[in-house]
């Protein structure tokens, strides 16, 4: 085993033993989703199907401790002057957000967990996640290449339907190059001719926006919209560059529209309705509902005028 190989090794004992038998058998269960550290020690965990449950206490030397190993593993300072830290976790590639005080009165985490199931959307259907009507307007919007954006809250799905999506691209339309952008890697796609590319703190999504655009896509995906990249997206789906897919927090579809605005005016005040209303063609609204999951809206984007965005909505949308 070479050196790399060696400290690999070594990091995932100590944090295995860092997380104890029964934290480290959350992360093993396929049934998790997320796993959350509070400030008073307590550990709340998501299963799917269920609402979030106290599992157990956490000691503050244990949290202390664990978290040091994560810096340490991927090479960056967390302290008080550097309390947020936002990696994958190393033992299993799972998105990991974590603080320190003074900005929380003691160590938080999340361990947001890779799904180990890509879903088709006939699988949305079989589970009543979705209708057979929104499954084929969706696959139609795939085949002719229409920009999609998925809007939902925290925890409602966004990725996992995003991977389903996905999954329909490559069997629909197998000869397309695919680029897929992402702070953390959680899309997931096993087709050939495809390139997954990583922002972090020395390179911007913007950076890798304008970046892809040389790489010779036929389709860019965006795992997550937050910042004034929404703007270097919209006009590289609008300039050659038809159906791609990415997601953003919102509470509505058409507030998903709104959330754009908003997200470009970080970097420009200049009025840009206009191109979202051209770039953007379909917005999916996925939400949590009793405990589970459900696409409750499909929106068609048709342009923006002197009234507003021109949408239709899908006739048959949960109500």
């Amino acid at each position: 085993m070479n050196a790399a190989g060696e400290y690999q090794r070594r990091i995932n004992e100590k944090l295995t033993r860092e997380l104890g038998t029964a934290l480290y058998g959350l992360l093993t269960n396929p049934a998790v989703i997320e796993i959350i550290l509070n400030s008073d020690g307590e550990i709340w965990v998501e299963r799917l199907g269920e609402p979030m449950k106290f599992f157990e206490k956490m000691p503050r030397s244990q949290a202390d401790s664990m978290l040091r190993t994560v810096a340490s593993y991927v090479g960056v300072i967390l302290n008080d002057s550097h309390p947020i830290l936002e990696c994958e976790f190393p033992l299993d590639g799972s998105r990991f957000e974590a603080l320190v005080p003074p900005i929380v009165s003691a160590p938080i985490f999340s361990i947001r967990k890779k799904a180990v199931q890509v879903f088709t959307l006939e699988d949305y259907v079989s589970q009543e996640i979705m209708t057979g009507t929104q499954r084929d307007a969706i696959h139609e919007a795939v085949t002719k290449k229409q920009n999609i954006l998925i809007v939902g809250g925290t925890g409602s799905g966004k990725t996992t339907l995003t991977n389903a999506v996905i999954r329909d691209i490559a069997d629909s339309c197998p000869n397309d190059r695919m680029i897929i952008l992402e702070d953390t890697c959680e899309l997931q796609c096993t087709k050939k001719n495809t390139e997954f590319l990583r922002s972090n703190v020395k390179t911007s999504m913007t950076d890798l926006l304008k970046a892809t655009l040389r790489l010779r896509p036929d389709r860019i995906l965006v795992g997550e919209v937050r910042d004034g990249a929404a703007l270097a997206l919209l006009k590289s789906w609008n300039t050659g560059h038809p159906g791609g897919v990415a997601t953003i927090h919102a509470n509505s579809a058409y507030a998903g529209l709104i959330r754009l605005e908003q997200l470009i005016k970080e970097v420009t005040q200049s009025p840009m309705a206009s191109l979202i209303g051209e770039a953007v063609d379909m917005v999916m609204y996925i939400e949590k509902h009793a405990g589970n999951r459900r696409i409750k809206e499909v929106m068609y984007v048709e342009g923006y005028d002197d009234n507003g965005y021109k949408t239709q909505f899908l006739g048959d949308d949960y109500v």
